[in-house]
């Protein structure tokens, strides 16, 4: 099967507003550039990796890290990015796509290819999906084929994908993932983060 990881980036002077409150400006930018290189290496357990990278300075990372990668010609979100790689990945001959974000400070090698098993494993189209920890939202989602099902990141969007997926009569499966399911947007979330290390 021909299976693509697709990180998404935000430039790194744009990433993390919301986290405002507890770090500065330098600081968000460095946290998100860790992060995303975290994600970059652990996307390495797919076939193939591509970058949806929100900068040129992203893109240059990626290739750094050994990914292709595609430079959006503007940041329009989370959706609009992982469409980008979706099609991209698509006109490459993807059969299924993981959806990764790249704020995910535990994020390994070894539970992107867990998470890959299980969305390779039984027939027909699937969606899985990995619970962002606190807000209903989404960390990870692996589609085959790539199209199975609309996006819907930001708030909620773990029910309206799993609404999504029954409306079309696609399979959907939760795939709980400790080292997924942090990501880090809110103050709170750098509390959560203290804590676990």
């Amino acid at each position: 099967m021909n299976e693509w990881v697709i990180v998404l980036v935000k430039d790194f002077a744009s990433a993390k507003q919301r986290l405002g409150p507890a770090l500065d400006p330098p600081q968000r930018r460095s946290l998100a550039r860790r992060n995303a290189q975290r994600a970059i290496r652990a996307a390495a357990a797919g076939g193939h990796r591509l970058v949806v990278a929100g900068s040129d300075e992203v893109g240059t990372m990626a290739a750094k890290l050994g990914a292709d990668f595609l430079v959006e010609p503007r940041q329009e979100g989370q959706n609009t990015a992982a469409m980008r790689g979706i099609s991209h990945a698509v006109e490459q001959g993807a059969d299924a796509v993981l959806l990764l974000s790249s704020d995910l400070p535990f994020v390994t090698k070894r539970s992107v290819q867990r998470l890959l098993a299980v969305g390779a494993a039984g027939d027909g189209p699937v969606a899985v999906a990995v619970p962002a920890v606190g807000r209903g939202g989404t960390n990870a989602l692996y589609l085959r084929p790539p199209g199975a099902i609309n996006l819907h990141f930001g708030g909620d969007s773990l029910a309206l994908f799993r609404h999504d997926a029954e409306t079309n009569d696609v399979r959907f499966l939760i795939h709980h993932s400790a080292e997924m399911a942090l990501d880090l947007d809110e103050p709170d979330d750098l509390i959560r983060l203290r804590r676990a290390v």
